[in-house]
């Protein structure tokens, strides 16, 4: 048996303490008033006829709530679907009609949204010594979650992910942050997303995780001096705004940062370890793999070989990483070659919902799975990230990576930040051209002359966009595909 709930039994047995804290609602929870609460939710929806690998969709706000029913589903054997609250009734009504889901967990403002019996988890903290429900007998290989991704073009499918796969992804990340009882770990990240398995990993080591459930910066530099945070979660923005406000005294007690939902540029990455000497996990994984759970990283430890603050980092436990040609994933690369990266291990989801064609492309019968993003390893098997393989510009024949060309231009001093991506051209099929948000005033003149200086002429930007903010999923996973329908002319 695996369960992946079961790890709150064994931590409330053996722990009295607080392991979770919403700042919001001033609620604190200890590992056993989380079960007996999830417990609760566990019985009413099974009473509302779900079961063992039955579809529940959770469609909540960041909050205490949306994790324990995350976890409810878990603990009755069923199989749990995350959704963003800023989904669309369209949005949800795919995503309940593909996956055939029998439930929404939700609140009551939304409970009409879509036809589809709905649950409401309210009055939770009266249900903090509830009976506690014994966890279904589930295998490694049951499904507990449906992630639908992104995608970068068509609609969104869902990764199957399993109890096996998260338990190997809460074993790296507890063993990748070296997680202990006394750590105090603020998460930024939604629920909505893979993400959110730092935060599961933090309750299993018994840390004192803090929701943060709307980011606030102010707010986030308030709990990190209150709360003498140790652990930090970021993103690409939230360090370019602490690198640019100089150091500050709020993040003393951090010991470790990790960044995730983007490339992280090196002109920011070094500024910042230069401002405060906290060594930023840089993380590389996706939703197939649970982010680190099949996937590489840069420890502390890295940081004397990791002055160059380019790469992610070596293959966590467990993990296998090698690069292929991307129209031969059969051919494996040399070291410095550039090609599609491909992971295997444990935490690699079973596949695609309901999408045969799309999991054989995928997902190999050797047990490497196709990312879909293009890099390269070094000698030492570390991993550089390039792009995404979909993102890639081919601009008369020419091959062009976003990434490449954005590492390059984000060093010229009046940017603060810029995406890089294509549009149509009835000459060349498509031409770079770049979106950018400026310090100061515009300066299109300056950057174009700055790029032809560092760049070979055909990477070089055709048209600069100017932008008050670059579009991101929840503010922090760039949306390229939405720049390319907004500028495609």
């Amino acid at each position: 048996m695996l369960n992946i709930t079961t790890f709150l039994d064994a931590n409330s047995k053996r722990l009295d303490k607080k392991v979770l804290y919403n700042p919001k609602s001033g609620e604190k929870y200890s590992s056993g008033e989380i079960l007996s609460i999830v417990s609760k939710i566990g019985r009413d929806i099974h009473n509302l006829g779900i079961h063992k690998g039955d579809r529940v969709m959770i469609y909540l706000n960041n909050s205490c709530e949306y994790l324990f029913s995350l976890f409810a589903i878990w603990r009755i054997g069923a199989i749990a679907i995350p959704t963003n609250r800023i989904f669309t009734a369209s949005e949800l009504e795919y995503i309940a009609n593909d996956s055939q889901a029998k439930l929404l967990i939700t609140d009551d403002e939304a409970s009409d949204l879509i036809n589809i019996n709905t649950y409401i988890p309210n009055n939770l903290n009266e249900y903090k010594n509830y009976e506690v429900l014994d966890a279904c007998n589930t295998d490694w290989d049951d499904l507990c979650q449906l992630q639908y991704t992104s995608g970068t073009t068509g609609k969104p499918k869902g990764a199957m992910l399993t109890h096996g796969n998260y338990f190997t992804a809460i074993h790296n990340e507890c063993d990748v942050l070296t997680l202990r009882q006394d750590d105090v770990f603020l998460g930024i990240y939604p629920m909505a997303h893979v993400g959110l398995s730092w935060a599961i990993a933090a309750l299993r080591a018994a840390a004192y995780y803090i929701l943060i459930e709307q980011f606030d910066l102010e707010e986030y530099l308030d709990l990190c001096e209150n709360e003498k945070v140790t652990v930090l979660t970021g993103m690409p923005p939230v360090i370019h705004s602490l690198t640019t406000m100089g150091k500050r005294k709020e993040l003393e007690s951090v010991r470790e940062m990790i960044s995730g939902g983007g490339p992280l540029h090196k002109k920011i990455w070094k500024e910042f370890y230069k401002t405060y000497q906290i060594p930023i996990i840089n993380a590389y994984g996706l939703s197939e793999s649970i982010v680190i759970g099949t996937g590489t990283v840069i420890r502390p430890e890295d940081y004397r070989e990791a002055d160059r603050f380019e790469s992610v980092g070596h293959p966590v436990c467990f993990s296998e990483v090698k690069i292929v040609d991307e129209n031969n994933p059969s051919k494996k690369l040399d070291k410095y070659e550039q090609g599609e990266i491909a992971l295997r291990g444990p935490a690699i989801a079973k596949g695609y919902w309901r999408r045969e064609k799309q999991t054989i492309e995928s997902f190999l019968d050797d047990g490497w799975f196709l990312t879909g993003d293009v890099g390269y390893l070094d000698d030492d098997n570390r991993l550089f990230i390039t792009d995404r393989k979909k993102d890639m510009i081919v601009m008369s024949g020419w091959k062009i990576y976003p990434t490449e060309v954005e590492e390059t231009l984000i060093k010229y001093p009046k940017l603060k930040e810029i995406a890089v991506f294509s549009i149509g051209d009835c000459h060349r099929g498509e031409i770079p051209v770049a979106a950018v948000v400026w310090n100061d005033d515009p300066d299109h003149e300056g950057l174009i002359k700055y790029a032809r200086e560092n760049l070979s002429r055909y990477k070089v930007p055709r048209k600069i966009y100017d932008l008050d903010e670059l579009p991101r999923v929840n503010g922090w996973k760039l949306l390229r595909r939405e720049l390319r329908k907004i500028f495609n002319e």
